[in-house]
C-alpha cells in the first residue's frame, strides 16, 4: 500500500511530535485539533525543535522550511478524507478514542488504515467501534516522539497482517525501531513493564523506606536507568498515570496494580506534576 498522505488527530506534545516525525520523513501530513489555538502552538513547537536542530548542524534550513510546508492545519474532521494512513493521538479516554475512529469511518476511503497510539487501552475495543476492525492496529509512540526511537505495533484482535505489515513498514520509514506485540493486552510491552515499578516506588514513599530522591537515585544508579519513577511521574504527569494504574487494576481484575494513596492524595491536593509544575519535584515546563 503506498503512503503519500498521513492524518494525525491532536495536536498535542505527542501528536504534535508524531506530525513532525512523518512531515520530516517526506509525508504529507494533514494535523487536526479541535481549536487553531492547539495547532498553532503545535507547529511553532516543531519550529522551535527543528530551529534547534539546524543551528547543531543535524538539519539543514531547507530541510526544516520544507517540513514545514508539508504540514497543514485543521479543525475539521472531514478535511481528514485525503489521508492513506491516520493517527489518533487525542486524550486517553477511550469513548472519545471510538467517537474519533466512528467519524473518520465516514470521511476516509475503505483502504485507509487508523492506528490509535494509546499507551495502555484496549486497542481491539476502539477497533470494533471504528466500522472497519480489520484496517486498525495500535502505534505507540514514546515521548518525545522526534527523539524516541521505539514504536510499538499492536495487534487488535481483528487487526489483518497486512494492516499490522504496512503499519511496521510506516514506523521503519520514520526511522524507527518496531516491537510487535501480538496480542492485545493493557499496557502492551512497556507500560506493562513501567507502571508496576512506579506502583510500587509509591508505595515505598508511602510506607517511610526512602525519600523520593534516594529512590530515584537508587533506580538510575543501580539499574542505568536514565531517569527515576518520580521523576517519570512529574513529568507525564501524576494523574495520567493514575488514570493509567486505575485502567489495570480494572482490566486484571487485581488490586495490586491499582493506584496507592500517596498519589490519590497529591491529585486531591492539586499537586499533579505537569500541568502544575507542583508534583514530586518542581517540574521545569520549559
Amino acid at each position: 500500500m503506498a503512503i503519500k498522505t498521513i492524518g494525525v488527530i491532536g495536536a498535542g506534545m505527542m501528536g504534535g511530535g508524531i506530525a513532525q516525525v512523518a512531515a520530516m520523513s517526506g509525508y504529507n501530513v494533514i494535523l487536526r485539533d479541535i481549536d487553531m489555538k492547539y495547532l498553532d502552538k503545535a507547529v511553532a513547537n516543531m519550529d522551535k525543535f527543528m530551529a534547534r536542530s539546524v543551528e547543531k548542524g543535524k538539519m539543514t534550513e531547507e530541510a526544516r522550511q520544507a517540513t514545514l510546508k508539508r504540514i497543514t492545519k485543521t479543525t475539521a474532521l472531514e478535511d481528514l478524507a485525503p489521508a492513506d494512513f491516520v493517527i489518533e493521538a487525542v486524550l486517553e479516554i477511550i469513548d472519545l478514542k471510538k467517537e474519533i475512529f466512528q467519524g473518520l469511518n465516514k470521511v476516509c476511503g475503505p483502504n485507509t488504515i487508523f492506528a490509535t497510539n494509546t499507551s495502555s487501552m484496549s486497542v481491539t475495543e476502539i477497533a470494533a467501534a471504528s466500522g472497519r476492525p480489520d484496517k486498525v492496529c495500535g502505534m505507540h509512540f514514546f515521548n518525545p516522539a522526534q527523539i524516541m526511537k521505539l514504536v510499538e505495533v499492536i495487534h487488535a484482535t481483528q487487526s489483518s497482517d497486512e494492516t499490522i505489515a504496512t503499519t511496521i513498514e510506516l514506523a521503519k520509514s520514520f526511522g524507527k525501531t518496531t516491537v510487535e506485540v501480538k496480542k492485545d493486552s493493557p499496557g502492551f510491552i512497556v507500560n506493562r513493564l513501567l507502571f508496576p515499578h512506579m506502583t510500587e516506588a509509591a508505595r515505598l514513599l508511602q510506607e517511610g523506606v526512602a525519600s523520593v530522591e534516594d529512590i530515584d537515585t537508587a533506580i538510575k544508579l543501580g539499574l542505568n536507568y536514565p531517569m527515576g519513577p518520580f521523576e517519570m511521574f512529574d513529568m507525564g504527569g501524576i494523574e495520567l498515570s493514575t488514570q493509567i494504574m486505575d485502567y489495570f487494576a480494572q482490566e486484571f481484575n487485581d488490586s495490586h496494580y491499582a493506584p496507592p494513596l500517596i498519589l490519590k492524595q497529591r491529585l486531591r491536593a492539586g499537586l499533579i506534576g505537569r500541568k502544575t509544575g507542583e508534583g514530586f519535584y518542581k517540574y521545569d515546563k520549559k
